[in-house]
């Protein structure tokens, strides 16, 4: 209500409102039942605008539910409302809101996660949560699960999803029974924005300058226009007509039907080059709410369109061991585009949303290689890679609340589908190898192979969700308590095809060896497959074609219960359902190759005691689990030339069973600030790690149960100056830390006797450090952001038999971001910089063990590259 009238309005049930009044000063008073009233001054209204006030309520600490008023003024309400979530979830979460990401220069979910407290990114995408990689992660988008975007792991790429269209990401720490139970690490829950608070139309356009890449020579393969716009367009897949693998592998094309289907395929070869234009971004979105009659319904829709494209080139990666002795030049092209459309409409006590995200990410990676391989003894290559993947997710939540009956019981339910594509159409590899110095470089077309070969790949997955949740509030020891119930059920479907087909030239022509000694641009000329030089063959293995599905259902009930005024217990057991079923096409093996049956009970507590109403002091114990992914279970066998090592699952896996253990002590001092100190504890009963056979030439990676456990520490702290001076500089400068100490540790069978018998978890940093500064000026239009990160070393690529664990050695990483706000505040000009010290990625094997990385005292290369320092130049205007 406002306060001194008699105007005001009831929440919906969601809690909010709109109050529709004229241009002033206004105090407002917030009531509801068994609450704290609440009076917020200072309130103001300007013409054809919308003030935002998000309020929290207290319970009334008195039975008798006497008066009780909190005064405040509008801009302590109205500020860190994630923090007052935060504050008061059940369990340990840590997160990051839409007014933060602005002032950050990151572009893509992924780029926001790192700054979470505990939260790492490994290569750019993938999410890692107190130091456990991305198999112990989950991830829900508008409280529906995300699947793997991977063909070949258990993880989201969150690249896909764009920054500017999130709400707030909240990652969940400890365990509810009302969530997803397959994590160890955190859940990550993303939510994009539904009902506007107003009509609005904004658009921005961003460019980009990368030190290493804009302006200089990029190199490429075929490129065709609509690879502009996130497709293919066509011209790189097999045709619908293209011979079979039998009739492949079986001889049965005779001269004619050889050479047309040869010729069917994408025969150029061309390296083009050109210069790196600069990275451009594009957005547009729109919203819309509308009052429909006199009762405070409302309907609301959100659209958004978005782009992105990117020529970024990494000279001179470094790979020097095992023989290797490689120089990588690589030249990445991609093309990001993405549609958000989401309604909600409230009506009553209801709110119904439907919301749908279609992103499409164009990835073409050319990778020139030169260099020695002591293992095929050859003092010289010349290795081209054509490498496309093309990766799809569309995802569309329907999903109500409804508030029924007397006792304010709710309703909670949603429908979810999922499509996830990832494409990889005709990754080609070409090798010219150099036997003795002063010798011809000869093309590697006489067999099949890791430096001969054309893949083709598919991968399509369906995903159908859907829950229930109830709950009802209860009188419980005289407070007020919540029971809660519900059931969820997953289905996914996967279907993955693969062919790994090549020319072979007649070695018993004449021209062959000078043929072999084309250049990469005419080594495929239409002359030589015209003349049948080439004779058109396949890799046949049933086993890459695959299919696959599962199900999971589960059922729950939980108590929230207040036992005392300021000790709340939330309690209850989960159960889940697991069958899973995947098949391959080998028809000489038993089917199905992998099966998972399981039912899991999955007890949780969360004890919370609120020292004061700042002051939390929390307490957990939850069992939670990680199912083998679908790749990981699959036979599929897959040489990765960039790791140069083959792939392949391990039908026998079993799922991992986590115990898990949380203190932590937390204290908000005032809106938008924390202060906070975490301590875990992580027992894992088979747990899901790489498998590494580096005896024989070509290392193979597998995967496989074993023994493991995780403890660590988290500080966290976001505080504004004013503990300085009541100067207003120090008032609108806030610095910000979160620091992460994390040790692991997993016991190795004596399978391939390895060398190392304990190391930590693959992806786990012993420490994360985030940091920042952010100040505003100039009545909040200037604002200016320093961020930094730093992480410590961790296992990249588990050790073997021949060779210790691979390390990513620390880098210190500082952005830099300026603001300033135009055109009455309606635009944005911002200036980013991000690596601005640009420090040297470097993966090593740590062979002298004295875990730095040294090369002068013997540690080997894996990978070692710089990627340059990126200044980007952005407007933003909102009609």
């Amino acid at each position: 209500m406002v306060q001194g009238t008699t105007k005001g309005v009831a929440t919906n049930v969601d809690g909010q409102y709109t109050l529709t009044l004229a241009p002033g000063h206004y105090a407002v008073v917030i009531k509801y039942v068994g609450y704290q009233t609440k009076s917020i001054s200072d309130v103001v209204v300007k013409a054809n605008a919308v003030t935002n006030l998000d309020v929290t309520l207290s319970e009334s600490a008195s039975n008798a539910l006497g008066e009780v008023v909190v005064k405040a003024t509008y801009k302590q309400a109205s500020v860190a409302s994630l923090y007052a979530v935060q504050k008061n979830n059940a369990s340990i979460s840590d997160g990051i809101s839409s007014e933060l990401i602005r002032r950050t220069p990151d572009r893509s979910t992924s780029d926001v996660l790192k700054r979470v407290s505990g939260t790492t990114i490994q290569d750019n995408k993938f999410v890692v949560v107190r130091g456990l990689s991305d198999r112990y992660n989950n991830a829900l988008l508008d409280g529906t699960p995300l699947p793997s975007t991977e063909a070949n792991r258990k993880a989201f790429s969150f690249d896909i999803v764009p920054s500017n269209l999130i709400d707030n990401i909240v990652i969940t720490k400890t365990a509810t029974p009302d969530i997803p139970a397959d994590f160890a690490g955190g859940t990550v829950q993303i939510s994009t924005k539904d009902i506007p608070d107003q009509n609005f139309m904004s658009f921005g356009a961003g460019y980009s300058y990368n030190s290493l890449s804009t302006f200089k020579n990029f190199q490429s393969g075929y490129r065709n226009t609509s690879d502009y716009f996130g497709f293919d367009g066509g011209a790189r897949k097999l045709l619908n007509n293209f011979p079979t693998t039998d009739q492949i592998v079986r001889r049965q094309l005779n001269a004619t039907q050889n050479i047309q289907a040869i010729n069917s395929l994408n025969n150029n070869y061309n390296v083009y080059n050109k210069n790196a234009f600069l990275n451009q971004s594009y957005q547009f979105s729109m919203g819309n709410v509308s009052d429909i009659g006199k009762n405070g319904n409302r309907l609301g829709t959100t659209f958004a369109l978005t782009y992105r494209n990117s020529e970024a080139t990494t000279p001179d990666i470094r790979r020097n061991y095992d023989g290797f002795d490689y120089n990588d030049d690589q030249y990445r092209f991609q093309t990001n585009v993405g549609a958000l459309l989401n309604f909600g409409y409230t009506y009553g006590k209801s709110k119904i949303t439907f919301k749908n995200l279609y992103n499409r990410i164009f990835d073409d990676l050319f990778t020139y290689r030169t260099g020695a391989n002591v293992n095929a003894s050859t003092v010289d290559n010349k290795f081209y890679a054509y490498d496309l993947v093309q990766k799809a997710l569309f995802k569309s939540t329907l999903e109500g609340d409804h508030q029924i009956g007397s006792k304010n019981a709710k309703i909670n339910w949603n429908l979810g589908y999922s499509n996830i594509i990832n494409d990889q159409p005709d990754q080609r590899k070409t090798n010219y190898a150099q036997f003795n110095a002063g010798d011809p470089y000869l093309a590697s077309v006489t067999t099949l192979g890791k430096a001969n070969t054309r893949l083709f790949s598919y991968l399509t997955e369906d995903i159908y969700s859907g829950k229930v949740d109830y709950k009802m509030p209860v009188k419980l020891w005289n407070q007020t308590s919540t029971f809660k119930v519900g059931v969820s059920s997953q289905y996914r479907d996967r279907t993955f095809n693969a062919r790994f087909i090549g020319l072979l030239i007649d070695g018993s022509n004449p021209n062959s060896e000078d043929v072999r000694q084309r250049p990469i641009e005419t080594l495929f000329g239409q002359n030589a497959i015209n003349s049948g030089l080439y004779r058109l063959d396949e890799i046949p293995n049933p086993n890459d074609r695959y299919t696959a599905h599962s199900w999971t259902n589960a059922g729950y009930v939980m108590l929230d219960n207040k036992i005392t005024e300021n000790f709340r217990a939330v309690y209850g057991l989960r159960v889940e359902k697991f069958d899973l079923s995947l098949s391959t096409k080998d028809d000489s093996q038993p089917q199905p190759r992998a099966e998972l049956n399981n039912v899991d009970f999955l007890p949780s507590a969360n004890f919370t005691y609120s020292l004061n109403p700042k002051t939390n002091l929390r307490a957990s114990y939850y069992r939670t689990l990680a199912r083998p992914e679908f790749r990981e279970l699959a036979p599929f066998a897959y040489y990765d030339y960039e790791i140069l090592a083959t792939q392949i699952g391990n039908n026998t896996l079993k799922r991992t069973l986590i115990d898990n253990a949380d203190l932590r002590y937390e204290f908000y001092p005032s809106a938008g600030e924390i202060m906070s100190v975490s301590l875990f504890y992580k027992n894992f009963n088979n747990a899901i790690e790489p498998f590494i056979d580096d005896v024989n030439s070509t290392t193979t990676i597998s995967y496989i149960n074993r023994q493991a456990e995780a403890y660590g520490l988290e500080l966290e702290a976001r505080k504004t100056l004013d503990f300085i001076s009541e100067n207003p500089f120090y008032k609108n400068t806030t610095v910000y830390a979160n620091f992460a100490l994390t040790r692991s540790k997993v016991r190795n069978p004596d399978i391939g006797n390895p060398i190392e018998k304990e190391r930590p978890l693959v992806g786990q940093s012993p420490y994360v450090i985030n940091g920042g500064i952010q100040h505003m000026a100039y009545n909040n239009k200037l604002s200016l952001n320093i961020l930094y990160n730093r992480l410590g070393r961790r296992i990249f690529y588990a050790g073997g038999s021949r060779f210790p664990s691979v390390y990513e050695n620390p880098r210190d990483v500082v952005d830099l971001q300026v603001g300033y706000k135009v055109i009455k505040s309606k635009g944005e000009i911002k200036l980013s910089a991000s690596d601005i010290f640009n420090q040297k990625n470097a993966f090593y094997y740590d062979i002298d063990g004295n875990k730095k990385y040294d090369t002068a005292g013997g540690d080997l290369d894996f990978k070692r590259y710089n990627l340059g320092t990126t200044i980007s130049l952005s407007f933003n205007y909102t009609f």
